[in-house]
């Protein structure tokens, strides 16, 4: 009886461990590759629009310019404002996302060539960035800096 009861306590532990590890499993895929619409602050690589898109038709049936503050992003939703941060210098703009990017394209935001050049790295192409989400309406701190041009 000693013998039934071991190795029913043995078999419920290993199912127990089992089910533990599993939930652990899913946690800790959910930290990896979490929503990226749900996040407000973003980590990855910012490149800047190329010339040829200037006067084309954007995602949200605007016309691009060069000379707006707007950028494209796969992962963050049409019309949102963002405040982009270059991690190397600090710098930083709000932008508004107006389009979208090639699928293909893995890096997190593309901007337009004004807010690329107040964040210093249209010499690099690319810089590391930070955005955070600030949601759909314009902040005050981006209509002071439009002011204080």
């Amino acid at each position: 009886m000693n013998k039934q009861i071991a190795v029913a306590l043995f078999a419920s532990a290993v199912l127990a461990n089992n089910g533990y590890a599993q939930n652990q499993k899913l946690h800790h895929v959910s930290r990896i590759a979490p929503d990226k619409k749900n996040i407000k602050t973003q980590y990855g690589i910012a490149s800047f629009y190329a010339n040829k898109f200037n006067g084309r038709r954007t995602a949200n049936g605007e016309i691009f310019s060069q000379t707006k503050l707007t950028a494209a992003s796969n992962t963050l939703s049409l019309n949102t404002w963002v405040k982009v941060t270059n991690l190397h210098n600090k710098k930083s703009v709000f932008v508004r996302i107006t389009d979208r990017m090639h699928f293909r394209n893995k890096r997190l935001i593309d901007l337009s060539k004004a807010a690329a050049h107040k964040l210093g790295y249209t010499g690099r192409g690319l810089a590391k960035v930070r955005v955070d989400v600030l949601g759909k309406h314009k902040p005050a701190e981006a209509e002071s800096m439009a002011e204080n041009k």
